[in-house]
């Protein structure tokens, strides 16, 4: 049986972001993040130190096992290509797409 991630809550709730994992590629440190907005978790994909761009990774997750799943992939793509997986350019050069 999987764990439920989100319990619809109040639609204005927020809740404080939790760090989830962090992988370093040449381009720097990043951190995954997931958290309730809304009553509805979203995973992002942001820098450790200071400014730069920040990724929305998955939202309206729906079990535990899902985000795990999707948090462990995310981390060996970034291993592998050595880039933001949900940078534009990069998913354009994995899959050959124009």
């Amino acid at each position: 049986m999987t764990t439920p991630v989100s319990e619809r809550t109040a639609p204005a709730q927020t809740n404080e972001r939790v760090e989830l994992a962090h992988y370093t590629i040449t381009a720097g440190e990043r951190v995954i993040y997931g958290q309730r907005v809304r009553g509805v978790v979203r995973l992002v994909d942001v820098p450790a130190q200071g400014s730069g761009r920040r990724y929305l990774i998955e939202r309206e997750l729906t079990s535990m096992a899902e985000l795990e799943a999707i948090v462990a992939d995310y981390l060996q793509q970034a291993a592998v290509w050595d880039a933001v997986p949900a940078e534009p350019v990069c998913l354009l050069e994995i899959t050959g797409a124009p």
